[in-house]
């Protein structure tokens, strides 16, 4: 799995997205969104990513190396289930380019289209685009134009 955080505009403060991706699959496997960038906002993300997936031991979770994925509440959830952690090197978003790609269609195809005035708008988009959409309804070329639940229905 995939990991990092972005953030998300309102005239009410920013609010941060954290989401773990699938890298077979692509599939959205776990998110959260919150008002911080505290590691909580990583912990809720994974912890509903181990409900949702219920992953093997040996699972690589590959993240960057903000304070977050390094804490030691994190560290230790890793290695509680067996969980092999890695981090992209400093200042290189190259190392985690499949999240950095999905952020930069999310921003692209929801970002722009509104202004958001409230937090409570703005994580009702984020939840249809991540529940609605994105898992169930948005093709990916790289998975022979299936969304990532049919690629993984398909192979699991």
């Amino acid at each position: 799995w995939f990991g990092d955080i972005t953030y998300i505009i309102t005239a009410e403060g920013n609010l941060y997205l954290s989401v773990f991706i699938d890298l077979y699959t692509r599939k959205i496997v776990g998110y959260s969104l919150k008002s911080h960038m505290r590691t909580s906002l990583v912990i809720d993300t994974i912890n509903m990513a181990i409900t949702n997936e219920k992953p093997e031991p040996g699972l690589i979770i590959h993240t960057d190396q903000g304070t977050q994925y390094l804490s030691h509440d994190f560290l230790t959830l890793a290695k509680n289930n067996n969980f092999i952690t890695s981090n992209s090197n400093k200042g290189n978003p190259y190392d985690n380019a499949l999240v950095e790609s999905f952020f930069k269609t999310f921003k692209r195809e929801v970002l722009p289209k509104r202004y958001y005035k409230t937090k409570s708008e703005a994580k009702l988009e984020v939840l249809n685009y991540v529940e609605v959409y994105y898992n169930k309804k948005r093709c990916h070329s790289s998975l022979g134009y299936m969304t990532p639940n049919e690629f993984d229905l398909q192979n699991s």
